[in-house]
């Protein structure tokens, strides 16, 4: 079943073509990685997704809800708030840079949102967000506040708050750039464990040994278009064009 699918998709900004008639879909339990160099329309695609952006033509569809489709003039059309509302509860973001609220402790930035958005009783989201936070080897740090954490703890915190809402799919934008070389392995290992849980994950990153290990499926792009697509050992060991060839060649020097 696909839990998302994006079809046709083109966004500009100011009269610039950003993404470029896109189409591609998520299944169930599958890892999606997209790389592509800086400014290739990866975040811009991933924040269309997640309806941070809005898109100008083409559909995005969760499960078999529509949160925009296309009218009889090709432009997009967004469904109605209280729909919209609904598909958010269908998925989950993890942000480049934490996005934690500072002045809450661990815990309460994992619970927040299921109280206050998805109205759970508190117990027993308490009961869930600690079981989560042992999952991420943060049990011992319910009560510290964000900035008390380092870089890789706080992404970690990132990640149990997006499990937290019990998401279809996760998105990640690049969830390790701000991170040195050391935590980046902390952060990594959590999603590794992850998608062996089965989580259905779409993951803009710029770690290429990373992407080839954990992904089911790898999408290249450069341009705002998706340049070529396929299993990371078609992607990475026999890529198809020559632009994903000279970009992964830059990675393997």
């Amino acid at each position: 079943m696909s839990i998302l699918t994006m079809s046709n998709i083109s966004k500009s900004f100011d009269g610039l073509d950003v993404l470029k008639d896109i189409s591609f879909s998520v299944e169930k339990g599958e890892v999606v990685s997209i790389i592509g160099p800086s400014g290739s329309g990866k975040s811009t695609l991933l924040r269309c997704a997640t309806l941070l952006e809005t898109i100008d033509n083409g559909s995005i569809r969760y499960m078999n809800q529509y949160a925009a489709k296309e009218n009889s003039e090709g432009k997009a059309v967004y469904s109605s708030k209280s729909e919209l509302r609904k598909i958010k509860s269908y998925f989950g973001l993890v942000f480049q840079q934490f996005n934690l609220f500072p002045h809450y402790t661990v815990l309460k930035n994992v619970m927040e949102a299921p109280i206050v958005v998805q109205k759970r009783p508190r117990h027993e989201v308490e009961n869930e967000a600690m079981e989560i936070l042992r999952k991420m080897g943060l049990e011992d740090k319910a009560d510290a506040y964000p900035w008390q954490l380092s870089g890789g703890q706080q992404q970690r915190v990132g990640i149990a708050r997006a499990l937290a809402l019990k998401p279809e799919i996760i998105f990640f934008d690049e969830p390790t750039s701000a991170l040195d070389p050391e935590l980046t392995g902390e952060v990594l290992k959590v999603i590794r464990q992850l998608a062996e849980d089965n989580m259905t994950m779409v993951i803009v990153t710029h770690e290429m040994p990373f992407a080839k290990a954990v992904s089911d499926r790898v999408l290249f792009m450069d341009g705002g278009v998706v340049v070529e697509e396929g299993t990371p050992e078609e992607l990475f060991d026999n890529p198809q064009t020559e632009r994903t060839r000279q970009f992964l060649g830059n990675y393997q020097q």
